[in-house]
Formats: structure tokens, C-alpha cells, sequence
């Protein structure tokens, strides 16, 4: 008799308890710095989605008389040496940049789960063979591969993202052979297997499904990484070339003057700072959430 008590006091407190699924606990868990980077990275792709509604000035419109102008009511961060606004510029730059990251990553992505699905769960040679091309991306350097692609292809932000893209490829490969390999040895699949399901129907029922929610968040953080990596080649000079605004041509175009113009460089280097930390940001939460 005691014991039914105790089960039915237990089971009333387990229907006064909330239940929250993942998205719930992601926002349960939302913080103040959680909120700050999601608003940071909601305005600027609006930036590039909008960039005339926020920016004052074309990225173009030079005014010599107020060259290299220090930041003010006027010019929020000041003007170059040509007296183009520089937060219009930072603004239209969103636009190649954001959008060569969505690029990067979505061809890092799309590529890195076709791969990594085959050899996880094809297994034998597949998967071998793909490991040791992954192997081959993972030991040369992002920066470095990315550079070599771009010189072969030709310089531009394009050629910069799907460079990045590729680069990416063997990180999306590795995370997703690894649960594909986790969910094959699972019951309900071995179950659906003698049931006669087919490959494809395994695959796609009831393997990567499952398997694509960690996938996602590891592109979350890929897209922060990628517009540094974007932003670093544009700064060496592999993405568009001048006058087009672009947020590591920006940095590169104001270090010559960095001795007593610091907002040329300063100010949009900040803006990718404040992104990649954001997206970041986001993306560990998003990870946390599905575990």
C-alpha cells in the first residue's frame, strides 16, 4: 500500500515537472550573452540582406574634403583616405562576406555528410578510402589549401568561399562517419534491417536524421570560422579586389594608415571580431542543447 502511495506521489510530481524538448531548453538556458550574440549576428545579416537600410552613405561616394576623418555623429566610423564612410563600407561588406560563409559552409556541409555517410556506412574499402583522403585535407592547413585553390581558380570572394568550402570538407566527413557508425549498431536499426528495409531507407529513415543534428551545430561554428577565413584571405589579398567592400579588405586598406587614422583598421576589425564570437557563442549553445 505504501508503496502504490510513493508511486503515485511520484508520478504527480513528474506531471508537475515541465518537460522541455530541446528547443525549450535552449531557450530555458538563453542568457544575457547568449541574447547579445544572437542579436549581433541577427543584425548583420541584415546587413547583408539589407545594406541600403542601415548605411548612410554609398560604399562608393568619395568626398576628399573630409578624408580620414575621425568617427563622429556624422561618420560613425570615420571616413578613409578617399572620404568614403567607412560604416557603409562595413555595412555593404556584409554582403560578400556573410554570404561567402553561407556559401563555404554549405559545400563544407552538403560534401562533408555525403562523404561521411558512404564511408560510415558502407564501411570496408568506401570507408577507407575516404578516411584517407580526409586524412590528406586534415593535414594541410586551412589557410594554406584555401590559398592554393584560390590561385588556381582565381582571385574574387567566390573562388575564396568555395576554397573554404572544400577546406571544411574533411571536418564534416569525420564528425559524420562517426555517428553514422554509433547509430548502425543501434537496436531499432538492426530491427529495421530485418524487417527488410532497404539501404536508402535506413539511410535516410532513420539513420541521418539522427545523425545531422550534431552536423548542424558543428556548421553553427563552422560559419563563424568561415568568415574569418574569408576575411583573412581577403586581407592578403586573394578575395575582390578594390574598391568593392569587403571586410578583410577594409582591415588591409587601413593599415597603412593605422599610425593616425586607427578606426580605418580598428573599427571594422572589431565588427568581425563581435560576428565570429557571436556565431561561436550560438554555436555552443546549439550543441549543448542537442546533446
Amino acid at each position: 500500500m505504501n508503496t502504490t502511495v510513493a508511486e503515485d506521489q511520484a508520478g504527480q510530481a513528474g506531471q508537475d515537472q515541465p518537460a522541455y524538448s530541446r528547443a525549450g531548453r535552449f531557450r530555458a538556458h538563453a542568457d544575457p550573452g547568449l541574447l547579445l550574440a544572437l542579436a549581433i549576428v541577427l543584425l548583420a545579416l541584415l546587413c547583408a540582406l539589407a545594406p541600403d537600410l542601415l548605411s548612410p552613405y554609398g560604399p562608393l561616394d568619395a568626398d576628399p574634403a573630409n578624408r580620414l576623418q575621425a568617427p563622429s555623429l556624422h561618420h560613425w566610423f570615420g571616413t578613409d583616405n578617399l572620404g568614403r564612410d567607412v560604416f557603409s563600407r562595413t555595412v555593404h561588406g556584409a554582403v560578400l562576406s556573410l554570404s561567402g560563409a553561407a556559401i563555404a559552409v554549405s559545400l563544407g556541409l552538403v560534401a562533408g555528410v555525403l562523404v561521411g555517410v558512404l564511408a560510415g556506412y558502407a564501411g570496408g574499402l568506401p570507408d577507407a578510402i575516404a578516411m584517407r583522403l580526409t586524412d590528406v585535407l586534415l593535414a594541410i592547413p586551412n589557410l594554406l589549401l584555401s590559398m592554393a585553390i584560390v590561385v588556381t581558380f582565381g582571385f574574387g570572394t567566390w573562388n575564396a568561399a568555395l576554397a573554404v568550402g572544400v577546406a571544411s570538407i574533411a571536418v564534416f566527413a569525420r564528425l559524420t562517419r562517426a555517428e553514422v557508425l554509433r547509430l548502425r549498431a543501434l537496436d531499432y536499426v538492426e530491427a529495421a534491417r530485418g524487417s527488410g528495409a532497404s539501404h536508402a531507407g535506413l539511410v535516410f529513415r532513420h539513420i541521418l536524421p539522427n545523425a545531422i543534428t550534431p552536423v548542424l551545430g558543428l556548421a553553427a561554428l563552422q560559419f563563424g570560422t568561415a568568415i574569418l577565413a574569408i576575411a583573412t584571405l581577403g586581407f592578403l589579398g586573394f578575395g575582390t579586389p578594390p574598391p568593392t567592400p569587403e571586410w578583410g579588405l577594409l582591415v588591409a586598406e587601413g593599415r597603412d594608415f593605422l599610425a593616425f587614422a586607427w578606426w580605418l583598421t580598428t573599427l571594422p576589425g572589431l565588427v568581425i571580431v563581435a560576428v565570429v564570437l557571436s556565431a561561436s557563442r550560438i554555436a555552443t549553445e546549439i550543441r549543448r542543447s542537442t546533446r
